[in-house]
C-alpha cells in the first residue's frame, strides 16, 4: 500500500499559497521538511550536461552541508538527479517534484525510481500536483516548474542551452521574486549559451557553496572565523584592515596612508600575518 497524502492550502508553505496560480492541492509521499525550520534551494539544469556541469553541481552541494537547506528538483534526468544524488551523499533534505504523479507505477522517469525510493529512506519526500495515477505530460512539466520556483527562496542554475526548458524555471523564479543564481560556463559550450545570458541579466553568478550560502542569507563558517579573529585586533591593527578592505597596497604606501612610521608599521604588519588576517603576494599587502 503506497501512503500518498492530499496536502491543501493551508499545508502549504507561505510563498507557494502566494504565487499566481497557486496549486489546489498538492500530493506528497514521505516526511514533508518543516517549512519553517528550513531553506528551500531549488537545483536545476540540463538533462545533458557536461563533465562540469556534473562536477560543478556535486562540489557546490557537498559545501552546503551542515546547514538547514532542502534541495529541491524535479526527479529528471540529467542535473536533476545528481542535484538529488548529491543533497544525499551531502547529508541534506531533497524534495523531488516529478512531472508525474507519485504512484511507482506511473512515476516519470521509470529510470529514478530507484532514486525515488532512496529520496524517501532519507526522511525526503515527493510532491507533486498531478493524481496519484496520472503520466506525465508535456504540459505537466512547466506546471511542475512553478511549484519548484514557488516553494524555494531562491533557483540554481547549472547549464541550459540557449532554448533549455531549465529557463522556464528562472523565468518563473524572477516572476515570483526568487533568487536567481547561476553557475557561469564556457563562452565556447552550447550548454553554457542560456546561463551565461542569464548573468548578463542580472543572475547572481555562484563560483562557490558560500556564494550560495550568502545569497540565502546564512551565515559562512569562514566569515564568522575571520570576524572572530578580527574581533581581537587592537585599534591600530584594526586600522590597517580596514584600509586594505578597499584594496591591496605595497608596504611604503600602506604605512603612509595608515600613518603609522616604519618601525611601527612593520610590527603590526608582522603580528597580522602571524595571526594569519594579512599576508604579501607580488609586493602588495591583502587580507587572507
Amino acid at each position: 500500500m503506497i501512503d500518498i497524502q492530499k496536502l491543501t492550502p493551508k499545508d502549504f508553505p507561505p510563498c507557494l499559497r502566494e504565487i499566481p496560480q497557486a496549486p489546489k492541492y498538492l500530493y506528497a509521499r514521505g516526511k514533508i521538511p518543516n517549512w519553517d525550520e528550513h531553506i528551500f534551494l531549488s537545483v536545476v539544469g540540463s538533462r545533458k550536461f557536461s563533465a562540469y556541469g556534473r562536477s560543478a553541481c556535486a562540489e557546490l552541494i557537498a559545501g552546503l552541508a551542515g546547514y538547514p537547506i532542502v534541495i529541491v528538483s524535479g526527479l529528471a534526468i540529467g542535473i536533476d538527479s545528481i542535484a538529488h544524488e548529491s543533497a544525499l551523499k551531502a547529508g541534506l533534505l531533497t524534495l523531488a517534484v516529478p512531472g508525474s504523479g507519485l504512484n511507482p507505477a506511473v512515476l516519470y522517469p521509470s529510470q529514478n525510481r530507484r532514486l525515488a525510493e532512496k529520496i524517501l529512506e532519507a526522511d525526503g519526500a515527493l510532491l507533486s500536483e498531478s493524481e496519484p495515477d496520472e503520466r506525465a505530460t508535456v504540459w505537466s512539466f512547466p506546471r511542475r516548474n512553478r511549484i519548484m520556483a514557488g516553494l524555494s527562496q531562491a533557483v540554481l542554475l547549472i547549464e541550459a542551452t540557449e532554448k533549455s526548458g531549465t529557463l522556464i524555471t528562472a523565468r518563473l523564479a524572477l516572476d515570483y521574486n526568487r533568487d536567481v543564481l547561476v553557475v557561469p560556463g564556457s563562452i565556447f559550450s552550447p550548454s553554457s549559451i542560456g546561463t551565461n545570458k542569464l548573468i548578463t541579466q542580472g543572475a547572481t553568478p555562484v563560483l562557490d557553496s558560500a556564494d550560495i550560502l550568502r545569497a540565502l542569507h546564512l551565515e559562512v563558517e569562514d566569515d564568522k572565523k575571520q570576524e572572530s579573529l578580527f574581533a581581537d585586533l587592537s585599534p591600530e591593527e584594526k586600522k590597517i584592515v580596514e584600509i586594505l578592505q578597499t584594496e591591496p597596497l605595497p608596504r611604503d604606501e600602506l604605512l603612509r596612508v595608515a600613518k603609522f612610521s616604519a618601525s611601527t608599521g612593520n610590527s603590526l604588519l608582522m603580528v597580522l600575518e602571524i595571526k594569519g588576517v594579512i599576508k604579501e603576494i607580488g609586493g602588495e599587502i591583502c587580507l587572507c
